[in-house]
């Protein structure tokens, strides 16, 4: 018999087909779709983001916890209103133009998700004017850029720039991260925070919508 406590045990070790059963098991035995994602999905994924900040889980696990979850939330997700799922707040997030690399920033998605934010995954190599573009279309409260290359660092002050320019810099957070990122860097250019990992990235996001 499933239970909300062994869907999110699944969730924690990372086993994706067992949390698809569990999650329809569950569906079938008329539970609540949202206590299913957040008592048994969103709650193991708090788990593995506090083992992960602690050092006691790794991205490899972590990234297949994360997948565990989405299967699981892809099952419910079509028995509750868009208005319905729990959200603390809407995240837009890429990596910034001139950038391909991504598995840090989809492990800060996916690790979002996991927190209960709803987040908007533009991709690789965005140019401010999407950045800008998805922040006015979903009402975004916080704004995560990535860089992994020095030299597409700049793009970031360009994009925080145009939030000004454009009006929105006192509606969103800005939060930047990625290998050569540096608090200096941070404070230098306006961003509202730095995160060296995706564990204090939630963090942020989440002291932010407190």
């Amino acid at each position: 018999m499933a239970s909300l406590e062994s869907l999110a045990q699944s969730v924690i070790s990372g086993r994706e087909a067992q949390v698809k059963e569990q999650v329809k098991a569950l569906i079938d035995s008329g539970s609540n779709p949202l206590a299913i994602i957040s008592e048994g999905l969103i709650a193991g994924m708090n788990v593995v983001g506090a083992s992960f900040k602690k050092g006691d889980m790794f991205v490899p696990e972590v990234l297949r916890s994360a997948k565990a979850m989405s299967a699981g939330i892809e099952l419910v997700k079509p028995l509750i209103a868009d208005k319905d799922m729990p959200s603390l707040g809407t995240v837009v997030i890429g990596a910034v133009q001139g950038d391909l690399h991504d598995i840090g920033k989809n492990l800060v998605t996916m690790m979002l998700e996991g927190g209960g934010f709803k987040v908007i995954d533009l991709g690789i190599d965005i140019p401010t004017d999407k950045f800008i573009a998805a922040v006015k279309e979903h009402n975004a409260h916080i704004v995560a850029m990535a860089a992994l290359l020095t030299t597409t660092m700049p793009a970031m002050k360009e994009t925080i720039d145009a939030l000004a320019k454009e009006g929105l810099r006192d509606k969103v957070k800005v939060i930047i991260g990625g290998a050569p990122i540096t608090q200096d860097f941070s404070d230098q250019i306006g961003a509202d925070g730095y995160a060296p990992d995706a564990a204090i990235a939630v963090d942020l996001c989440k002291e932010w919508i407190a």
